[in-house]
């Protein structure tokens, strides 16, 4: 232990403990800006400043540790000084335009500033300025940017996937994407962990409300809007709502009031996205010989190709971004299962379609994702498989959906739970666990040990795979037969995982994927919490979801059965390869266009405003 005076108040902490967190422990608030514990601990802000006794300097709090004796003082009027001066010279060169802005209100520089008393900037305003492009997903201002290094950090250390980098020298120095390329010629995953590790909004998802604004004015649109599992664990919490109250049946309720004609679950879709590929998986195992059963060769396909193993989950976009672009040998390897987000907006306009008896191109279909890259994933030319133009023409983040919420004036604590609409609004527990780490896989080991078997395992047999570990590993049986499996969750723990595959380190049968920290909870369009990560809680809500679901497999949704048996046939059919496979080949990043420009006049939506 260190014995040291912080304050006037004498302490003892452990040997090693940064000043910052040595205050914090005795009730002290020591402002930071840039710092993040075991990720960004550079004293880049220059805000946590303290004094100490002997020190002609301040000395930064958030990278210095504790030393005997040492007598600190953490708000002297010279360090008092030496902040305000600092955040004054970070906002003479931030656009300080709070009122238009997505994150006033959830701002670490707006609420670091009002705790210090700024009410103006008496120095020189020089605004720094690029172009970015106003399609792509991922929308970087250097307007706003406070040079923190987060974005840089999250992105080497967490995701390795090294999309940004320092550019220029001084005061003109800046955050860009890494070698000096456009953004949308990277093969940035499109994670968007930069966005929530960003203190400001000089990162943020490209806005497309307006673009759903419009289709709810127009009479001529069916309005038909998916919600993701992950969205129901966090669309209250930047509303004051507790995870207890904010049900997705209230989102539901919310939804209504806002004029969407048709209200589904993404619940349902995750527990077709099971049956395809479940089955895609098991039919796998009998060609190679794993499992008994009828094989391509007995069917008389003449395909006498060998089997890859493992098999990859494909219901992330972001992963599939990821392997294409920087480990295109496993390509071949991912299911050919679109996405649950994919395969419900073919359904909606195919099946659901042919149930209202209309017009599929009639049919708008909206998705709230957790997610940056499924705004991606609807561009993908040969993603779409109904015949109706885009099967899913616009996706809204969490973030984007709260806002428009707060936009419509509805009060989050008056609502009340309403149901969803029927069939597509009925989704199994395997379905909800889908935005977890690991949901993926145990919902898919359910329903593969039932098409095995022709029983079902207990519920909660492949429990196993669950947790936030980065990369976790299980074997299981399945009518006698071991399969090896494996789970991993963000993309630095992927290609470790990949990298171990490429050398031979490690063999599995079925591999899942998720390029986000903590599955899709974590994901780049949740609302934000600096600092403070929340995929852990966001899971558990969602495997208490599956608890108290009275439907746990996918095979027993009803709505699921009577889709196949009125429409799709079985699974793995000429219909359903139609609907609800993809060709993960038959694109490139490099070719892809996102969407239409978006209104020069939607200012939320610019960078190039100066």
């Amino acid at each position: 232990m260190v014995n040291l005076t912080i304050d006037k108040k004498a302490i003892s902490v452990p040997e090693g403990t940064s000043i910052l967190d040595a205050a914090a422990m005795n009730g002290l608030m020591i402002p930071t800006l840039c710092f993040q514990k075991d990720l960004n601990e550079i004293g880049a802000c220059r805000l946590c400043c303290v004094d100490v006794e002997g020190y002609e300097r301040l000395v930064t709090a958030c990278n210095n540790t504790v030393e005997e004796g040492m007598v600190i003082t953490t708000n002297s009027p010279k360090v008092r000084e030496t902040r305000r001066i600092n955040v004054e010279l970070i906002m003479s060169q931030h656009e300080c335009h709070c009122a238009y802005c997505i994150r006033s209100g959830n701002c670490t520089l707006q609420k670091i500033a009002t705790d210090l008393g700024i009410n103006g900037i008496p120095f020189h305003t020089d605004i720094p300025n690029n172009k970015w492009s106003t399609v792509f997903p991922l929308v970087r201002d250097n307007a706003k940017c406070v040079k923190c290094m987060r974005c840089i950090q999250v992105c080497d250390k967490i995701q390795g996937m090294n999309i940004w980098d320092v550019a220029n020298t001084g005061s003109y120095t800046r955050v860009d994407v890494k070698g000096n390329i456009k953004i949308d010629k990277s093969d940035c995953a499109l994670c968007g962990q930069c966005i929530t590790h960003c203190p400001v909004n000089a990162l943020k998802e490209r806005d497309d409300t307006g673009k759903v604004r419009a289709a709810l004015a127009d009479p001529d649109k069916i309005t038909v809007v998916q919600i993701a599992p992950s969205v129901r664990t966090a669309w209250g919490e930047n509303l004051g709502l507790s995870p207890e109250f904010a049900t997705a049946k209230r989102l539901v309720s919310a939804l209504r009031k806002m004029g969407f004609n048709y209200i589904f679950d993404t619940d349902f879709s995750a527990d077709l996205t099971i049956m395809e590929e479940g089955s895609e998986f098991v039919e796998k195992l009998k060609n190679a010989g794993l499992i008994p059963g009828k094989t391509k060769e007995d069917a008389g396909d003449g395909n006498s190709e060998p089997e890859k193993f493992p098999m990859f989950t494909s219901c992330c976009p972001g992963w599939v971004r990821f392997v294409k672009s920087r480990y295109p040998e496993f390509v071949g390897n991912l299911s050919t299962a679109k996405s649950p987000q994919a395969m419900f907006g073919a359904i909606a306009k195919s099946y659901y379609a042919d149930l209202m008896g209309v017009d599929p191109n009639r049919i708008f279909c909206i998705s709230i994702m957790p997610c940056l890259a499924k705004k991606h994933e609807c561009d993908i030319p040969n993603i779409n498989g109904a015949d109706a133009g885009k099967d899913v023409d616009v996706v809204l983040t969490t973030r984007e959906v709260v806002r428009m919420i707060r936009a419509e004036n509805i009060i989050p604590s008056a609502l009340k739970e309403e149901e969803f609409d029927v069939p597509l609004g009925v989704g199994s527990g395997a379905g909800e666990i889908f935005g977890a780490t690991g949901g993926v896989m145990e919902a898919a080991l359910r329903s593969a040990y039932f098409l095995v078997t022709g029983t079902n395992p207990d519920p909660d047999a492949f429990r196993d795979v669950r947790g936030i570990k980065g990369w976790k590993e299980a074997t299981f049986e399945i009518a006698g037969v071991p399969l090896h499996v494996a789970v991993a969750n963000g993309l630095s723990n992927a290609r470790d995982l990949l990298e171990a595959l490429k050398k031979g380190e490690v063999n599995y049968d079925f591999v899942e994927v998720m390029a986000c920290p903590g599955g899709c909870v974590g994901g780049g369009g949740q609302p934000i919490h600096d600092r403070t990560e929340m995929a852990k809680e966001r899971g558990q809500i969602l495997y208490d979801l599956d608890r108290n679901n009275p439907i746990r497999f996918s095979h027993e949704n009803p709505s699921i059965i009577k889709c196949y048996e009125n429409y799709l046939q079985r699974p793995l059919s000429h219909r359903a390869h139609q609907l609800l496979h993809t060709d993960h080949n038959g694109w490139s990043l490099q070719e892809l266009k996102y969407g239409a420009e978006l209104r020069t006049d939607d200012k939320s939506s610019l960078t190039d405003k100066h």
